[in-house]
């Protein structure tokens, strides 16, 4: 399901307008890219704010319905005040349907509780990476992608070439040759010797 958000063209510009759209509860924004001319918008600070808790709007093609006219879009740029709830600015940029998009997609990883180095040898998965920036045509842009941990073992690595992908997606790191590792699997190793010292008994 493709996700929609609403926006209205705006016409102030400057810092004063957008203190004064901020204080009306409206975000500024800007839309660029693709045939058309940059256009600078407002939207509804509240439906931008809990939108953007949702994963899939940063990692998806969103519908943009800018005064009543649908165009597909991603989100490139989001500005949070440092320490308020409050979006100051964002970005977006139109889709081409026919030119490949670069975007960071979040790893979603399964299967940890069955993989042989947690079962059997008691170990702990760190994950390296929780992204990977990707590259593939508008309608092959995936929400996220599968990261499967159930054939790791103690002190295994699983690598970005071990991601299965989707059809017509490409990961830019693999692309120039940076196998970078997304997971591995340690085992904590109990010192025996140092346990069984502790409690022998001293010569006299």
């Amino acid at each position: 399901m493709q996700i929609e958000i609403d926006a209205n063209n705006r016409a102030m510009q400057g810092k004063g307008a957008s203190r004064r759209l901020r204080r009306d509860g409206k975000v500024p924004g800007i839309v660029y890219g693709g045939e058309g001319q940059a256009q600078s918008i407002e939207l509804d600070h509240n439906n931008l704010f809990h939108k953007l808790k949702l994963e899939a709007f940063h990692a998806s093609i969103l519908s943009l319905n800018l005064d009543g006219k649908k165009e597909q879009v991603l989100l490139r740029d989001v500005q949070m005040h440092p320490y308020k709830q409050q979006v100051l600015h964002v970005d977006f940029q139109r889709v081409d349907q026919n030119r490949k998009i670069h975007m960071k997609v979040p790893l979603h990883f399964i299967n940890a509780e069955i993989a042989p180095g947690v079962k059997l040898s008691g170990g702990l998965i760190s994950h390296v990476l929780t992204e990977v920036d990707i590259s593939c045509l508008p309608k092959d842009l995936p929400e996220f992608i599968t990261a499967d941990l159930s054939e790791m073992t103690a002190g295994s690595t699983l690598h970005l070439k071990d991601l299965k992908l989707p059809n017509g997606v490409e990961i830019i790191a693999l692309s120039k040759g940076d196998d970078l590792p997304v997971a591995t699997l340690t085992v904590k190793r109990a010192e025996e010797g140092a346990e069984e010292g502790s409690s022998a008994t001293p010569a006299a």
